[in-house]
């Protein structure tokens, strides 16, 4: 393997590894707003215990999360100079944007969160949360831009020496790239937050099927998981067909017809030089893009199975449940293969059309790119690895007792510390 394709590899392990921690802190997110929501309209002792336990899983996430989008960011600074060089002064601005927005607002609003457990008027604890999830989805929003102008790069000037500099910001913040697929996103992250509480929901269920207080405190949270699931799932399934066409009509070499991709490729060719070959997408791009598919279509089926709802039916049976469990990866698979097709689809642009991966390389020896690559690679496995671990213990432990808003004094009334 040569430097670029070493390079290529490490961006692919940290950008997909730090994906999967996004799906969960979105999908969760949302989740956690409809359960505090239902917690200060009814003052359900058990929507409180959901919000604590889920709470927890969330918490547990974003934290390990924050070490993984450390990791990535430094890694694409390290490899990646050429597209600062060439795009900085166009991507630099999101790109700031979303640091403050996720490591700043997004941080400081979770802190006060957590914080304010018993120290804050419930309205006022909904509210931060609010702000929680709004800033997630404003962070996402604005790494997408970044990443919509690596796929289609609109709104610049090139000057003299080669670089681009913003000249619109409308077409940039329009990008055809970037609205379906912000879309597809947020669809994929419910569908994997959705399916996420619903498989633990349904775990738990099964564990204490003769225990009736365990049981009845998940079957809400597997109704609500569920639902949001397969709504995200819609949600991305549309958005994800919708934007073949826009896509295809940029970045013809991914999505046009086979005539489209040859006379890019061979336009690309002329401009950049090698074969034509050398400008399309590697074959095995089909795979991804046909498990994301079948992963689809075989999690729909639990919209034929909605009217078991009626009376619990659903949550009462163990076959329905196993079912739940073994479908809360699932979408997690297809929103890896999702990604794979977006990123790799691009392929061999750094800035599709515009500057070639290799152009786009900081210089470095193979064997330097290849130390590099092994190094993150065990960082941000690593880190996979320890958030799935805790999430699993803490999912483990239940919901009898989570350690997100336990009182210092069990005895104490919380009104006694009401502050705001």
């Amino acid at each position: 393997m040569d430097t670029v394709e070493w390079a290529r590899v490490q961006f692919g392990v940290t950008a997909g590894a730090h994906f999967l921690f996004v799906l969960v802190t979105l999908g969760l997110v949302t989740l956690l707003v409809a359960i505090e929501a239902t917690w200060v309209i009814t003052k359900r002792p058990g929507a409180l215990r959901a919000l604590r336990f889920w709470g927890t899983l969330y918490v547990t996430n974003y934290v390990v999360g924050i070490a993984g989008g450390i990791v990535m960011e430094f890694q694409f600074g390290l490899n990646w100079s050429g597209v600062s060089r060439v795009a900085g002064n166009v991507i630099g601005a999101p790109l700031a944007i979303e640091t403050l927005v996720a490591f700043v607002l997004e941080s400081t609003l979770l802190g006060l969160w957590i914080a304010g457990w018993h120290r804050i008027r419930p309205w006022a604890h909904l509210l931060l949360l609010c702000g929680v999830a709004l800033t997630a989805y404003l962070s996402v929003f604005w790494i997408m831009v970044a990443n919509a102008y690596l796929q289609n790069p609109v709104g610049h000037e090139i000057r003299p020496d080669g670089t681009a500099v913003l000249a619109d910001p409308g077409p940039l913040l329009t990008n055809p790239a970037l609205t379906l697929a912000l879309v597809h996103v947020a669809g994929a992250a419910l569908a994997c937050g959705g399916f996420l509480m619903a498989g633990i929901s349904a775990w738990h269920l099964l564990r204490h099927r003769t225990a009736d207080d365990r049981a009845l405190a998940f079957r809400p949270t597997a109704r609500l998981g569920l639902l949001t699931g397969l709504a995200g799932l819609y949600l991305s399934f549309n958005s994800g067909w919708a934007q073949l066409g826009p896509v295809g009509a940029v970045q013809p070499t991914k999505f046009g017809e086979e005539a489209e991709k040859l006379a890019a490729a061979t336009g690309f060719a002329a401009r950049f030089g090698g074969q034509p070959a050398d400008y399309l997408p590697p074959e095995w791009i089909t795979i991804p893009y046909e498990v994301m598919q079948f992963t689809a279509f075989g999690l729909g089926i639990f919209v034929y199975l909605l009217p078991l709802l009626f009376r619990n039916w659903l949550l009462r049976w163990r076959w329905s449940l196993t079912l739940l469990v073994c479908a809360a990866p699932l979408p997690f698979v297809a929103a890896i293969c999702g990604w794979l097709l977006r990123e790799v689809g691009r392929a061999p642009f750094a800035i599709y059309g515009m500057l070639p991966a290799a152009d786009a390389m900081t210089p470095r020896s193979p064997a330097l790119a290849a130390a590099s690559c092994l190094l993150f690679a065990v960082l941000v496995i690593g880190l996979g690895v320890l958030n799935w671990t805790l999430l699993l213990r803490v999912a483990g432990r239940g919901s009898n007792d989570p350690p997100l808003g336990r009182l210092d004094d069990p005895a104490a009334e919380p009104a006694t510390k009401v502050l705001v």
